[in-house]
């Protein structure tokens, strides 16, 4: 199995530009960013910049938007402060976690079930899920940037469909997070579920579309998936692995005390040599913001070139599909922020 970057754009990788080019198009979001300090500059390393820049096609303009709000998100939101006796009680019936494994590319894993949600306010689970989000990018090992999903739909029934938490979830993911989902897995979705997933599909950008993929227990070919990804005896019986230790939430409120530590380490100020290189980040120890609502681009929330995402469809992996290979996302400059 090969993690070869110029395969499938299906599995959520492009193949990157030429090394030179890049680092010129980095260096131009930097300029129109103009000074930063505290965290949001630590936010803006190369890597983070690339990712913006590679959700928006590497167009400057849109990518320095995209990034603007972002970090005025970050700011008001504050992301990495949350902790986790804050939000335990979303966490009780293990709705969503990140596993103690990984797939073979080193992603972190997400699992998500629906069928789990046990609180309605919509503020609060989104605020979980960023959490979770957090939490599986202070896992990563250096030369990764991405997470897999995978959405478990037992016990799923019409009660735990919300158009808007999957509104919220889709901009979350999308707008503040770019790049950093390599794959979402919703195994053994009902046939009921076609009718929403037709609504929600639209909030989804065509990149993001194509890393969603369906797979069935009971189809020939899953196995095979699952195995391509990961280690059958680390993966959950769930899922059709052979870990039945299911999920304990008092483990796993150890595990997410001890990563709350971990965080303001995380986000120290280290200055590295590409940062050092630019006098415009002022590494300072407040989080002052700079002019976020000065828009580098006129038009709101554009989506990525249609030209250069023909022919991206969500697929549905079934019996007559062959040669399938899920391919790891590597990470390609600077560090991972």
């Amino acid at each position: 199995m090969s993690a070869d970057a110029n395969k499938s754009t299906t599995n959520g990788y492009e193949k990157p530009l030429p090394s030179e080019e890049q680092q010129r198009k980095i260096n131009e979001v930097r300029k129109l960013l103009g000074p930063l300090s505290g965290r949001l500059s630590i936010y803006c390393s190369d890597a983070s910049i690339a990712r913006h820049l590679r959700a928006r096609n590497w167009n400057v303009k849109k990518a320095t938007k995209m990034l603007k709000e972002t970090l005025k998100w970050r700011a008001e939101f504050k992301p990495e402060e949350i902790r986790w006796d804050e939000i335990a009680n979303e966490a009780e019936t293990g709705k969503i976690y990140r596993s103690n494994y990984v797939d073979k590319y080193e992603r972190a894993v997400l699992v998500m079930r629906p069928s789990c949600q046990n609180t309605k306010s919509t503020k609060g689970q989104i605020r979980y899920l960023v959490y979770c989000m957090e939490n599986a990018i202070l896992n990563l090992p250096p030369h990764q940037e991405q997470m897999v999903w995978l959405i478990d739909f037992q016990g799923f029934n019409l009660s735990h469909i919300s158009v808007k938490v999957a509104r919220e979830t889709a901009h979350v993911l999308q707008d503040h997070y770019p790049e950093r989902l390599g794959l979402a897995i919703l195994y053994n979705p009902p046939k009921f579920f076609e009718p929403f997933w037709t609504v929600v599909k639209p909030f989804l950008e065509l990149k993001t579309q194509s890393k969603v993929k369906f797979v069935y227990s009971d189809d020939i070919n899953t196995r095979r998936i699952m195995e391509d990804l990961f280690d059958m005896d680390q993966l959950e019986s769930a899922f059709g692995g052979n870990d039945r230790v299911g999920f304990n939430v008092n483990k796993y409120a150890e595990r997410m005390r001890e990563d709350d530590k971990k965080m303001p380490s995380f986000w120290a100020m280290e200055t590295t040599p590409s940062e050092a290189s630019q006098p415009s980040l002022t590494m300072a120890t407040s989080s002052d913001s700079p002019n976020l609502n000065s828009d580098s681009d006129t038009s709101d929330h554009e989506k990525n070139d249609a030209s250069s995402q023909q022919g991206m469809e969500t697929e549905a992996v079934s019996s007559d599909e062959k040669g399938l290979t899920i391919d790891g996302s590597k990470n390609i400059v600077g560090e991972v922020h």
